[in-house]
């Protein structure tokens, strides 16, 4: 059972859950930079610590350089102990991220929206879990399994694509694009953090990064863009504010 201190976190308005530190910088880093300079509380949970990888002699290294990205970004990181390469949908997993959702009562959560083919399998068992765990942090008569944790309905659910991958046609409640081009070289900044998984000869990757955000911000009207997408419809009241750029 939790103290009351640590079930006394701070709020935070939107989390972003990733499998592994770097997954949430590569996909929606320059987003959640954005949202930190508006005035956001946002925070990253990565289900892993992403070790064992080829060039990293320590995971405590990788937990540096998952901080030291998450500070690029404006943002706080909580690194749960699920096994890395062994990352499966499963009650224990689902129960462990749902109570971090209850503890930090997020208005929007963010995680991955498809499997990611020919890469971690992962990425696919991360999106179960956690639409599982926004599911069972409003779940009632059940707060033994929670830290004794209140019940917190999470108001919006979106998934993000990993930023490397193409970007397909719209799907779930359709697609929205954020603008970050005043943040996309900060975006590419939180990825470099992480020297031990982009070293010299894999800087192709932070070419196509930048490529898909910048393409997927011209398809919007925008320098840099990131794409995600709505678990249900989207629905407004002034149409006109909802269409049109602020």
């Amino acid at each position: 059972m939790s103290t009351p201190e640590e079930n006394s976190i701070d709020q935070l308005d939107v989390i972003a859950v990733g499998a592994h530190p770097d997954d949430v910088e590569i996909a929606c880093g320059g987003t959640l930079a954005r949202l930190s300079d508006q005035g956001y509380r946002v925070g990253i949970i990565d289900l892993t610590n992403g070790e064992p990888t080829p060039c990293c002699e320590d995971p405590a290294i990788r937990v540096a350089e998952a901080h030291a990205a998450a500070e690029k970004l404006g943002v706080s990181r909580k690194i749960l102990t699920l096994p890395n390469r062994k990352l499966f949908d499963s009650f224990e997993a689902r129960v462990l991220l749902a109570t971090e959702f209850r503890r930090h009562r997020p208005k929007i959560v963010i995680g991955f929206g498809n499997k990611t083919p020919m890469a971690s399998p992962d990425h696919y068992q991360a999106m179960l879990i956690t639409d599982a765990a926004v599911f069972y942090s409003r779940l009632t008569k059940w707060d033994e399994h929670f830290d004794g944790l209140p019940v917190h309905t999470i108001s919006r659910h979106l998934y993000f694509y990993l930023g490397y991958e193409p970007i397909r046609s719209p799907e779930f409640g359709g697609n929205i694009t954020v603008d970050i081009s005043e943040y996309l070289d900060r975006k590419l900044a939180s990825v470099l953090c992480y020297k031990t998984q982009f070293p010299p000869e894999k800087q192709h990757v932070l070419d196509r990064v930048r490529g898909l955000a910048i393409t997927a911000g011209s398809a919007a009207g925008f320098d840099a863009g990131e794409v995600f997408a709505s678990t249900r419809p989207l629905g407004c009241e002034d149409l006109v504010r909802a269409v049109l750029p602020s």
